[in-house]
């Protein structure tokens, strides 16, 4: 498959790009600062663009199969650019005709009970709820989008750190996961092993799943 990989730079777009490649696809990482990571994978194409003018990347986007968008407000500390950014990516790719797009969401607006969400929990550290009411924003620009993409929202566990690929994950809606011990936690690469898994399977499509162990 062609993919398009937005965010390649951050922590989770590289474990992402890693695996994509991996698997032998043809990936193009959309960066704002060729720099950050040029000469970093021999097999991969950089372009200069940035994810809320797609003049600057439209023309890569109409030979994609896939787009993959990675995205946090922290570099610019804008937290509503992460919505923006949704409704441009989604429009741009649908128009530009690629059929499928998957987006790194977060776990803040995942249920832990009906009707509570992981951000309600009153000991959700308040450092991190911007952007998690951010990325629960987007999800809603997803929900909300008429545009003609298969699109998939994919929220990790809880606890999304470094860790092994051992290639296993469970999948769920809208409902925080959690092993028999009462922890939700998966690897940043066994994520990336799941979310290229339903860019290649497309068997999530129009929905927000969650990944964790």
């Amino acid at each position: 498959m062609k993919l398009i990989v937005f965010g390649a730079t951050g922590h989770v777009g590289r474990a992402i790009t890693d695996e994509v490649l991996r698997r032998g696809h043809d990936v193009t990482a959309v960066v704002r600062d060729l720099s950050r990571l040029t000469g970093a994978y021999p097999k991969l194409d950089v372009v200069a663009g940035d994810i809320g003018k797609p003049s600057t990347y439209i023309d890569v986007l109409r030979h994609a199969d896939a787009v993959i968008a990675s995205i946090s407000a922290r570099r610019d500390k804008d937290v509503s650019s992460v919505a923006r950014n949704a409704s441009t990516i989604l429009d741009a790719a649908a128009k530009a005709g690629v059929s499928r797009l998957a987006w790194v969401g977060g776990a803040g607006t995942l249920e832990v009970n009906p009707g509570v969400r992981v951000i309600d929990n009153p000991q959700f550290p308040a450092a991190w709820r911007p952007e998690a009411q951010a990325q629960g924003d987007a999800l809603e620009v997803f929900r909300a989008s008429k545009a003609d993409i298969d699109w998939v929202y994919i929220s990790p566990a809880a606890v999304l750190e470094d860790g092994e690929r051992t290639g296993n994950y469970r999948l769920g809606g809208d409902q925080l996961l959690v092993d028999a011990n009462g922890k939700s936690h998966i690897s940043i690469s066994d994520y990336a092993a799941a979310l290229a898994d339903r860019v290649e399977r497309n068997d999530r499509p129009r929905q927000r799943i969650t990944v964790a162990y």
